[in-house]
């Protein structure tokens, strides 16, 4: 199979941008991409584009990809449209990776976008609603204040259980939000600029017990997008390539507590794929959608064993200068989470440290980095998780 390589990356700043639609963010990014990559835009030979809400908070549905694209003047090459909930442009990047795998294409375009925010606030908590399975949900959804995502009692409820399990206490949720928030006030992509300390996090207005407001991701608005490329397709256009080591999608399923969840099984995987450890990856982006899913994945990517995770963050072992730096972009508490833009944001926030343009958040000596994004819940569980690791 033939070797991916990343070329080129654009982000727009996420945030909240209520005059801006899918196509003046989608196309922000994508002549970002396009110029980094150094390429033509003649030169893309398909697009993959993941999208999650723009149905419900746009009206626009089926051709997403193929509207967006246009505005910037791309058309007559296959264009896909990819929906997987909050993994959706992580999901269009794997799509597009075995593609280029494959031998189908030798120049890709990959984008996420999201326009989350509406002048009726209703209308976006209304679009994360379709993420859970509706019908299993349907007295919580009906239940629902309508004041905050429904996510957010989702994740209170999956963050009670595992605070119970493993001795994470409030404190150790504020910690790994302030350290976000200051990661992401030197991240001029970031929504949050401002750094907050564990007390103010603490005394924060609360959305749903244990989470106050600074624990949680922010309503926002963006868009990323990267060029892949096959091996001997980069050659003619950089000389320090980046790899796409590994790229894994799997699904949630039903599971016993104590057994391996969606986000271990998928991570396992995809180190086995990249024949890698976590103790070879040198930064983590990590789906922090609230404090707590930060916690967690320090125990599911094997960075710590099960109840060690306060004592990571205590330690500071996963702040920017710690042994494993975990967000230092800022993370979705910080950074934002436009729903289907994520995954690919976290992937150029990784580009960035792996050629060391990252700036004030740039960790040092950056070779392998891995990226874990997931989205949609039933139950505990999350619907689908995505690890993608990258390299030199």
């Amino acid at each position: 199979m033939n070797d991916v390589v990343i070329c080129g990356i654009g982000m727009t700043q996420f945030g909240k941008f209520l005059n801006k639609g899918l196509k003046q963010l989608g196309s922000e990014a994508i002549i970002k991409a396009l110029d980094d990559a150094g390429v033509p835009m003649e030169a893309i030979q398909a697009a993959y584009v993941g999208n999650a809400v723009a149905g419900v908070v746009t009206g626009q549905e089926s051709i997403r990809g193929q509207v967006i694209l246009r505005s910037v003047g791309m058309g007559g090459i296959p264009i896909f449209n990819i929906e997987n909930a909050c993994a959706s442009s992580s999901s269009a990047l794997h799509l597009a990776s075995v593609a280029i795998q494959a031998g189908m294409y030798d120049c890709v375009l990959v984008l996420g976008v999201e326009k989350m925010t509406h002048e009726d606030p209703t209308v976006t908590f209304k679009a994360f609603e379709g993420g859970v399975d509706v019908e299993e949900m349907k007295d919580i959804i009906e239940a629902s204040s309508g004041s905050h995502s429904i996510f957010m009692d989702v994740y209170a409820r999956k963050a009670r259980e595992y605070m119970n399990r493993s001795g994470v206490t409030k404190k150790h949720l504020a910690m790994v939000a302030s350290k976000n928030h200051t990661n992401g006030s030197k991240n001029p992509f970031a929504q949050r600029s401002k750094p907050i300390t564990i007390e103010e996090v603490l005394l924060d207005r609360v959305i749903a017990e244990p989470f106050t407001r600074y624990m949680c991701s922010p309503i926002s608005d963006g868009a990323a997008a990267v060029v892949l490329c096959s091996a001997n397709y980069a050659k003619k256009l950089t000389n320090k390539p980046i790899y796409v080591a590994a790229s894994v999608i799997l699904s949630g399923k039903e599971h016993s507590i104590g057994e391996p969840n969606v986000i271990e099984e998928t991570s396992r995987a995809a180190y086995q794929s990249a024949s890698a450890g976590p103790e070879e990856i040198d930064v983590f982006e990590v789906h922090d959608a609230a404090a707590s899913a930060e916690l967690m994945a320090y125990e599911e990517l094997g960075l710590c064993k099960f109840g060690e995770a306060g004592k990571l963050i205590e330690e500071k072992i996963t702040y920017i200068n710690g042994l494993k730096p975990v967000n230092p972009s800022g993370g979705l508490e910080a950074k934002g989470h436009p729903v289907g833009a994520t995954g690919l944001g976290q992937i150029c926030e990784l580009v960035t440290q792996i050629r060391g343009t990252a700036g004030f958040t740039q960790v040092q000596n950056v070779k392998m980095a891995l990226a874990q994004n997931a989205g949609g819940m039933f139950g505990l569980e999350n619907a689908v998780a995505a690890v993608t690791i990258l390299k030199k």
